[in-house]
């Protein structure tokens, strides 16, 4: 039939007198796509939404962007299909916004640091030390109005905001003991992009080395870094604890992501497919939450079991050293980060 429709389309085109022949041409494969655009085959192609992202498919956000694809396909019935790329598999996190909006990919969920070289630094706020007291406290900001601000601030740069995932407290690893402060000085520690994460380095004396995420392994294997800081979870999947000897965990501040979408795409979905989803990231957010949690936990026990790298938690003496070093990053990054959104993020910290 395809065949038929074509011969019929091409002698239309060259019987058409006085256009040139490149016209004649464009014409018919426009009306070839019309004719196939209006059949049933067409009209049953599902919505592809490509997902990437940077950690391993076993991490609490591996997991719940695996529960998205789930949901979003069995409440839609198949109108939607969702592919995930764990690992970096299509872009490196340095690559993964303008992929974004580029429409390489319809959904991300970047660290909050990926937003400042967007120029909107205020995302930042989560990446301040000692901010944040627990979990509690991190899951009070995201219900409040700051963060509903600041996922607004996403739409100009043609991102949506969808959902804060968590992933535990961050931690320091090095190749020789870091109990306090002073331990850091000189070290050479890999850093996201964020400009938050090179203060708190510089403020305990180390070298911040930004460094994509998927290099990470190697850049502690060979010595190109001495060191670097993030979530458990994300320390045990991408095995740097094999090439670590210590861990300290000074919690020093939150690991969490910021669901996006393509806002012209997700815009342009049909209504009752975009309520759907909402729905299922809600329930993928969920679940996202709940094991991160198991899997801090999960963590520190799968490393301690392996010998490789010695788990160290700070006396309360240590720990108020760390705080004490840190916390000036608070007032040092208040002019790129806002004070009104540190002022914000504090009071809803609060519960005020």
């Amino acid at each position: 039939m395809l065949t038929g429709i074509l011969r019929m389309v091409m002698r239309k085109a060259t019987s058409t007198k006085g256009k040139p022949i490149m016209i004649r041409v464009l014409i018919a494969c426009a009306a070839l796509a019309v004719l196939l655009g209006a059949g049933p085959a067409a009209a049953q192609q599902p919505i592809v939404i490509k997902f990437s992202h940077v950690a391993a498919p076993d991490t609490p956000k591996g997991q719940a962007a695996n529960e998205f694809k789930r949901l979003a396909e069995e409440r839609t019935k198949g109108r939607v299909k969702v592919e995930v790329y764990p690992n970096s598999m299509l872009f490196k996190d340095a690559e993964e916004l303008d992929a974004l909006r580029l429409g390489s990919v319809q959904m991300l969920a970047p660290v909050p640091g990926k937003f400042g070289p967007a120029g909107i630094p205020e995302f930042e706020v989560f990446d301040l030390p000692y901010l944040f007291p627990d979990i509690d406290a991190v899951h009070r900001a995201y219900k409040s109005k700051a963060a509903t601000d600041l996922m607004k601030k996403l739409e100009p740069n043609g991102m949506i905001g969808l959902a804060f995932w968590d992933n535990g407290f961050r931690v320091m690893s090095a190749n020789r003991p870091i109990h306090v402060p002073p331990d850091m000085k000189g070290l050479k520690m890999r850093i996201n992009s964020s400009k938050v994460n090179a203060a708190i380095m510089k403020s305990v004396g180390a070298l911040p080395q930004t460094m994509a995420f998927s290099e990470v392994y190697q850049g502690l294997q060979t010595g190109v870094i001495d060191g670097t800081e993030g979530p458990l979870s994300n320390l045990y999947t991408q095995k740097q604890y094999e090439v670590q000897k210590h861990v300290t965990l000074s919690y020093h501040t939150i690991s969490n992501y910021v669901v996006i979408a393509n806002k012209v795409f997700w815009d342009g979905l049909p209504p009752d497919i975009r309520t759907t989803l909402e729905g299922a990231m809600r329930d993928a957010t969920a679940l996202n939450d709940q094991v991160a949690e198991k899997d801090e936990q999960a963590a520190i026990a799968a490393i301690k079991a392996s010998g490789k790298s010695e788990i160290y938690t700070p006396t309360p003496a240590e720990k108020q050293q760390w705080v004490k070093a840190m916390l000036p990053v608070q007032d040092e990054m208040a002019s790129r980060v806002k004070k009104e959104t540190i002022a914000a993020v504090r009071a809803a910290v609060q519960g005020k």
